[in-house]
């Protein structure tokens, strides 16, 4: 293994096999961040979703996909042009990689009520000791407005910068998500423990750029519609109808300490709604 890996695995707590695949995924996820500022990407698109809260924000679990956002909407963007850069980047550390465009089940102009049509996907499958990782890279060329953007810097493996969406944009995205992503019968566990994390660390919701998300997916609904009041509403009617029992199963692996999901209920996560700020 490439000596500046080892380094940045010995940042870890490396006490299982999941362990050690979620720190080695989170390292080339940097890496491809680094790629990235190389190529000027930065310039044109900002980083949200959990990978970003995760290793700017300090989110308490491991993330696996690689979630961006054009800074304005571009019918012509093409993220190929980028993986010539990030294939170099990860090989330079001993890595093999392959990049491959991620097939969509469903063709229409909003994907499952949720993932829209015009969101370029591509799928990284590095080639690692034990395995092969892979890690899903998505761009939103037509992205809501009403958004923030910030620097921060990172240090592994040199030292550059990323361009984030602000903190409660991406809490505003997170809400977006809980209240319109569609799994058919599975439930993003990952959603609500990130909803936890918001609330305990006093982050506030943007709630111009939540209507603007759901508007984008929602077209008949009107901005006068949405309130503070309106958007509690809508969380507590998603929380009856959640599985929580299913959740639990889709967060346990990017988490070190299982035992935190036994509060979970939907009583408590009622608890947690009403104490939701919005700006």
């Amino acid at each position: 293994m490439n000596e500046a890996i080892k380094m940045m695995l010995s940042r870890y707590k490396l006490t299982d096999i999941r362990a050690q695949e979620n720190a080695l995924k989170e390292i080339i996820q940097e890496i491809a961040l680094l790629a990235l500022w190389r190529s000027k990407f930065f310039e044109k698109a900002a980083f949200y979703g959990g990978t970003a809260l995760r290793i700017f924000y300090g989110l308490d679990r491991f993330s696996e996909d690689l979630d961006f956002s054009l800074l304005k909407p571009s019918k012509h963007f093409d993220l190929i042009s980028y993986h010539k850069a990030i294939k170099v980047e990860l090989e330079s550390y001993g890595f093999s990689v392959q990049i491959n465009k991620k097939k969509k089940n469903i063709e229409s102009a909003i994907q499952s009520a949720f993932i829209k049509a015009n969101t370029q996907e591509f799928l990284f499958e590095v080639e690692t000791p034990k395995k092969i990782l892979k890690i899903k890279f998505e761009v939103d060329t037509d992205p809501p407005d009403n958004f923030n953007t910030e620097a921060k810097y990172v240090l592994h493996p040199i030292e550059f910068f990323v361009k984030l969406y602000a903190i409660a944009d991406m809490f505003a995205g997170k809400l977006h998500a809980i209240l319109f992503r569609q799994w058919k019968n599975r439930v993003k566990g990952r959603d609500w423990y990130d909803l936890i994390w918001f609330v305990k660390n006093n982050h506030p919701v943007h709630l111009k750029h939540l209507v603007k998300r759901i508007q984008q997916t929602n077209d008949n609904l009107t901005l006068k519609q949405f309130d503070r009041k309106k958007i509690i509403s809508m969380l507590l009617e998603k929380i009856d109808i959640v599985d929580f029992a299913n959740a639990k199963k889709d967060i346990e692996p990017f988490i070190a300490d299982k035992l935190r999901l036994d509060i979970w209920s939907k009583d408590f996560f009622k608890e947690i709604v009403h104490k939701i700020c919005f700006i």
